[in-house]
């Protein structure tokens, strides 16, 4: 037997007929459920409730069976039969019957012709079962179970483990409240004690949350653009805590987060609740699976007086090809020629290479000996759409005008190339699929499957338009934890040279203190974010995850770390990067960086034969090689072909970067 606290406004509303009734009863009998018998004390008047199960109900009368008997006798005999409630949808059905049998297994009634909708609290309250509960309070933690749920009240029951006491909880005060299943953790918030049993050993209290918005992510002066689609999707979810399916229509949308309304006295969606699994729906058979969290809840009324809530969600998280998905579509509301990802016309993409200059004669000559293995690579890249890949394009009509992709080369880093743009035309198209890299960016950087804490980029000082957008955003933050420039010598060794240097030498694998003494040179020589963009930190040593997900998709993708010593003194750090010829039509992901720790006491032809046995690692007859710092190469005066700046970028410095590409579009224009 349960206490009826309900909060009952008996004004009667909508009359619901004997058939509706029969309907409604059969039913909950047909979904297994439950309805809410109520007694009156016959001295005292306080009112108390079973639950009981209906039967088939054949229109007139109703059999109920009793949900607890235990004890059932006894306390009857104090009470009489007052009413009984049900569940009708958005309100509640009070039904005034009249008793025929009543037992220790059940009770029958006689249906009346009529009985009314009446309205319990503002909000609905769903029952919830098998969420767990902890409140917690000046440092004591109480456990217990979720009764029941709305979006803006609860109730909870906990109980008391010795030496505990109920009186450590100080109902004056906030109380912090999480609840989890098996799983996951689903919310987590600061509560208001509203009302309360007096139990010894377990309590039943009623809360509600102390605030309707909160701040899931750092602050972005640049949110993501919010778009109204027409036709609107829709989100369709199982409710963590209540476990209904919900389906709700999407008022607007945007690669990190969306909204939508439900009634106010029917709304299941809690500030700070989390849903694991939830699909946006775009059309049949177009939905996009993410996990997100409702961020915040505002009420308010319409001409006609009706009650909405508008209620945001962020995203939390989102499979990475999902993302592609949903970018693709915000990118094509936002401009008609903007292409994420799209599938690609390979013949036209070669020829927009070669037209805008993009492969130029000495790169052809690099690219003519293997072209079947680029054509092939290629195939992959841009047909299959794999997940360490992107690319977007600003197309006309069938014709290529801009062109960017990305590569996901290192942990948690994803390195930017193959920049192009036609200069006829129109001329902006290179800003537009830039600045289409900037909002995949700030919309999916958050987000653990995109693992995108750094972006790269190689560019040569003399090349004009990458010195201006990357080096000149690098100048304007002036913040080398931010974003930093650091130069490399690109040269090419020979595949195969004698050895001549005393057995004091030695090329071994590279070990964690190794990589630390690199850091202390780094950070005295620089102090920008190059080791951590290139996963050359200490715990990162063994990070070869990524390895598995390129053989996944049918590349390439090797990482390989030396140490060069003389008599165990380090001189040089050497990182094997191999990959498919073409993944990088300059050849930079398929090269080797040297990082020279001792320039003085490293000559050109030691380094030679080192690197010589790394050859196995390669194909081609010279290997390139990227040396670090450049003044290296000019003390040993070892010949270079040109300066390679290399670009990171902290993700989080999103709005920084946005804010300069912004005024430098806005600069473009009058120009």
């Amino acid at each position: 037997m349960d206490n009826l606290n309900l909060d009952i406004q008996l004004a009667e509303g909508k009359k619901v007929s004997k058939k509706q009734l029969a309907n409604t009863l059969n039913y909950i009998n047909f979904q297994d459920g439950t309805i809410l018998i109520n007694f009156k004390h016959l001295k005292y008047d306080n009112i108390v409730s079973l639950r009981a199960k209906p039967q088939p109900c054949p229109g007139d009368t109703l059999d109920c069976l009793w949900v607890q008997t235990t004890g059932l006798s006894q306390k009857l005999s104090s009470y009489k039969f007052l009413n009984f409630f049900l569940n009708g949808g958005q309100e509640m059905i009070l039904v005034k019957a009249d008793v025929k049998r009543i037992s220790e297994e059940g009770i029958n009634f006689d249906l009346p012709e009529t009985c009314y909708e009446v309205s319990f609290r503002k909000v609905k309250r769903h029952p919830c079962e098998d969420i767990q509960v902890e409140l917690i309070q000046n440092s004591v933690i109480f456990y217990g179970v979720l009764l029941d749920f709305s979006a803006i009240s609860f109730s909870i029951e906990i109980s008391t483990e010795p030496p505990q006491s109920f009186q450590f909880i100080n109902p004056e005060s906030t109380v912090h409240i999480i609840f989890k299943n098996v799983k996951n953790i689903l919310y987590s918030g600061e509560c208001r004690i509203i009302r309360q049993t007096f139990g010894q050993k377990t309590r039943t209290l009623a809360l509600e949350p102390v605030i309707n918005k909160l701040s899931r992510f750092k602050h972005k002066e640049y949110r993501s653009s919010r778009h109204k689609l027409s036709p609107s999707p829709s989100i369709i979810f199982r409710h963590p805590l209540i476990q209904k399916t919900i389906t709700l229509e999407v008022d607007d949308l945007s690669g990190s987060g969306f909204s939508v309304e439900e009634y106010h006295e029917n709304s299941v969606l809690l500030p700070g609740m989390i849903i694991p699994e939830l699909y946006i729906e775009i059309a049949h058979d177009f939905k996009i699976r993410c996990k997100v969290q409702v961020i915040y809840r505002n009420i308010y009324k319409t001409y006609e007086d009706k009650m909405y809530a508008k209620c945001g969600m962020a995203i939390l998280d989102m499979d990475i090809q999902d993302q592609v998905r949903l970018s693709s579509l915000l990118h094509q509301v936002a401009n008609r020629k903007s292409y994420v990802c799209n599938i690609v016309d390979l013949d036209a993409l070669w020829k927009f290479f070669f037209e805008v200059g993009f492969v130029y004669p000495e790169k052809y000559a690099f690219i003519h000996a293997n072209k079947e293995k680029f054509k092939e690579t290629y195939e992959k890249l841009y047909v299959q759409s794999p997940t360490i890949a992107r690319h977007f394009i600003y197309q006309d009509k069938s014709i290529i005008q801009g062109h960017i992709s990305m590569l996901r080369f290192y942990a948690n880093t994803w390195l930017i190339h193959h920049h192009a743009a036609i200069r006829l035309g129109y001329s902006r198209a290179g800003l537009v699929v830039l600045d289409q890299v900037g909002r995949f960016v700030n919309d999916f950087r958050c987000l653990y499957s995109t693992h995108m804490d750094f972006l790269i980029c190689y560019f040569r000082p003399d090349n004009a338009f990458p010195n201006r957008v990357f080096g000149g955003f690098t100048r304007k933050l002036n913040n080398l934890k931010g974003s930093s420039v650091d130069p490399f010598a690109y040269c090419h060794f020979p595949r195969v040279i004698e050895r001549d240097f005393s057995e004091s030498w030695t090329l071994s694998k590279a070990q964690r203190e190794d990589l630390l003494e690199l850091e202390n040179f780094y950070e005295h020589k620089s102090g920008g974010l190059m080791l951590h963009a290139l996963n050359l930190e200490p715990d990162m040593i063994d990070s070869e995850d990524l390895n598995k997900e390129y053989q996944r998709f049918g590349f390439k993708r090797e990482k390989h770390l030396y140490s060069l010593k003389k008599d165990e003194d380090i001189k040089a750090v050497i990182m094997v990067t191999a990959s498919d010829i073409g993944l990088n039509l300059s050849n930079l992901t398929n090269c080797i960086h040297v990082f020279v720790l001792d320039s003085d006491n490293l000559s050109h032809n030691i380094l030679c034969s080192n690197i010589s046995q790394l050859s196995q690692y390669y194909e081609q007859d010279e290997i390139p090689v990227l040396l670090y710092p450049v003044n290296y190469a000019e003390l040993q005066s070892i010949p270079y072909e040109k300066i390679y700046n290399f670009w990171v970028i902290n993700t989080q410095y999103g709005d920084h970067y946005l804010n300069y590409m912004e005024n430098l579009l806005n600069r473009t224009q009058h120009e």
